[in-house]
């Protein structure tokens, strides 16, 4: 079974589902964009605890699954997405930005429940970032 690529966030969260629609505005019908919560996590070789920590990209057929996430993710669809956001998506990964573009990031990660849409449910449980 071919998988189309497809951006997994936290449906649970009010800034990954205010991000996930502009995702799904670029995305042109590149790939698809769904919560975590709908999908058959195991069948895309994701946990639970990595869906809940960063955004995820995936990629894959039948048994064959690759994923990116965090920043990575996002560039990845943005590459996907087409002209000119595969521009901005090579960029992101660019020897030199790439570390820049990860603490980026993990910070709106760890803040996202006080950015825009984002609400106390949004808050990531404490732990390594």
């Amino acid at each position: 079974m071919t998988v189309p690529a497809i951006l997994v966030f936290d449906g649970d969260c009010g800034f990954c589902t205010r991000s996930a629609e502009v995702a799904e505005r670029i995305a042109r019908g590149r790939f698809t964009v769904v919560p975590w919560q709908r999908l058959d996590l195991d069948a895309l070789g994701l946990t639970p605890q990595e869906c809940e920590e960063a955004v995820q990209f995936v990629r894959g057929s039948g048994s064959r699954h690759t994923h990116v996430s965090g920043h990575r993710a996002v560039a990845a669809a943005l590459r996907e997405a087409g002209v000119p956001w595969s521009v901005v998506g090579r960029v992101l990964t660019a020897p030199g930005l790439d570390a820049v573009a990860a603490r980026v990031y993990r910070w709106a990660a760890a803040h996202r429940h006080q950015l825009p849409g984002g609400t106390p449910a949004c808050a990531l449980p404490p732990g390594p970032r």
